[in-house]
């Protein structure tokens, strides 16, 4: 093969979710069988790169300042669900089981990389909750031990002593398990059955 096809391939394979068979299959695709989609597919992406980037409130993904969940005025505005990135907002969205607002930190605390809290979008967290309107944080993070001091640190650095509840999602999510790959289902359960998160 030729160079040029060679890198497309790697290129590809390096995306989530893409091993050599994907991205192989993929190259031919756009290069043999439907070169016209591959200008599409290049236009999109640039076009994507240049109008897409985060909403300021809460992080997902938006064409303006905010997003079209921060914008929409039937949301529970009292009410944020802190989650890791934006595809757990995609899979809670789809289990119809959450009508308030979100917010994405982006990743999670992990010393051994070297993840700490500038790391992460906890001010924009603090700014939101210091507004006053909050009324509830639903910690929807993964059951692991990152996603635990993370929920910690929130609960004790950005929320302290302020008159919020703070719930914690987690009934049927497999230890070590996230939010994206979890079902409509069991995420449907995981809200509903929030408990009170206390770091006593």
């Amino acid at each position: 093969m030729t160079p040029g096809y060679d890198q497309l391939v790697r290129l590809l394979k390096s995306l989530p979710g893409l091993g050599f068979r994907s991205a192989e299959r993929i190259a031919l695709h756009l290069l043999v069988e439907k070169p016209e989609r591959l200008h599409q597919l290049v236009e999109h992406l640039q076009e994507s790169a240049g109008t897409i980037g985060p909403c300021i409130d809460c992080g997902n993904l938006s064409d303006g300042d905010l997003c079209s969940i921060c914008l929409d005025e039937n949301r529970e505005v009292d009410s944020i669900c802190v989650i890791e990135r934006v595809p757990d907002l995609f899979a809670i969205e789809r289990s119809s089981a959450y009508r308030g607002l979100y917010h994405i930190l982006q990743g999670k605390l992990s010393p051994l990389r070297r993840i700490g809290p500038e790391q992460l979008n906890l001010s924009t967290l603090d700014k939101r909750i210091k507004e006053g309107s909050v009324k509830e944080v639903i910690l929807a993070l993964g059951n692991d031990l990152e996603s635990e001091a993370t929920c910690h640190y929130i609960q004790e650095e950005i929320i302290g002593n302020q008159e919020i509840k703070v719930s914690r999602i987690g009934f049927g999510l497999p230890s070590g398990g996230g939010v994206t790959f979890a079902d409509e289902m069991t995420l449907k359960n995981a809200i509903e059955s929030r408990r009170s998160f206390d770091v006593t």
